[in-house]
């Protein structure tokens, strides 16, 4: 056995190796997917007047084909248009994301599609963040992406955190106005990341595929994505989780006893 291939490899990209079965992302138990209509396996139908209706079809979800895959319980605190100002201001509280009994050993955060596209939300900077108490933030999608972050900590101190860019739909993305503003969501998130422990970046506007026209065909239907094209980004999220995991692993070693009372005093916590 090449034992080799489960440590660090200084050359290895995070989407080189893809890990059907979710690799390490198998090392926890529960975990929370908070985000839009494509983190709730959303399909879009035509009407009879052909309109376009939208459906949540959960289980299509892949948070729930990670779930599958890892043999994880997995919580999809999502639906179609959310926001990170809707998620703290009414849905959240509604929907009981912030319950005690529903805390998680790992959360996936996927939002900002609705928020600077739709709502054209101003982005914001880390400066918008109050490390020390999440009511000082300021009312940017970079302060209330925060806020969820902090909130679920409150919940559970030592989870650990995943936070998803948005995949680029150019490869010369310099030209494209919408793949500017997302490299500038992604630069938030490595900042954001870097002022809470235990919180990391799936960078697939970096790493993942270009979602272009061909990409679309395969793995689209309509605006939002088909069955497979939500397998694929489960895995992709699977395998990029085991990347971060095997060149991490000091901060890993402990994931057992996340929302225990017990931790070991000679390993990093």
């Amino acid at each position: 056995m090449d034992i080799t291939r489960y440590y660090k490899d200084p050359n290895e990209k995070p989407l080189d190796r893809i890990k059907p079965d979710g690799g390490f992302t198998g090392i926890f138990r529960t975990m929370a997917f908070i985000g839009d209509s494509l983190s709730s396996g959303e399909f879009e139908s035509t009407n009879a007047d052909g309109s376009n209706g939208y459906h949540d079809m959960f289980e299509y979800s892949w948070g729930q084909y990670i779930a599958r895959a890892a043999g994880l319980k997995a919580y999809n605190f999502s639906r179609g248009g959310m926001t990170a100002k809707e998620y703290l201001e009414s849905w959240g509280e509604a929907n009981g994301v912030w319950d005690p009994a529903k805390a998680a050993q790992a959360y996936v955060l996927a939002l900002g599609v609705n928020d600077l596209f739709g709502l054209c939300q101003e982005l914001g900077s880390a400066a918008d963040v109050d490390p020390a108490d999440w009511r000082s933030n300021k009312p940017t999608f970079a302060g209330m992406y925060a806020t969820i972050i902090q909130k679920y900590k409150e919940i559970q101190p030592k989870g650990r955190f995943f936070l998803m860019t948005m995949p680029r739909t150019s490869v010369k993305y310099a030209d494209n106005p919408g793949d500017m503003k997302k490299l500038a969501h992604a630069k938030l998130l490595y900042d954001l990341a870097a002022m809470f422990d235990f919180t990391y970046v799936i960078d697939l506007w970096q790493y993942g595929p270009v979602y272009d026209a061909e990409f679309m065909y395969n793995f689209f239907l309509g605006g939002h994505l088909n069955p497979a094209g939500y397998l694929l980004t489960a895995e992709m999220t699977m395998s990029y989780i085991d990347w971060i995991i095997r060149n991490n692993p000091e901060d890993f070693a402990q994931v057992g006893f996340i929302g225990t009372e017990w931790h070991n005093a000679h390993r990093k916590w």
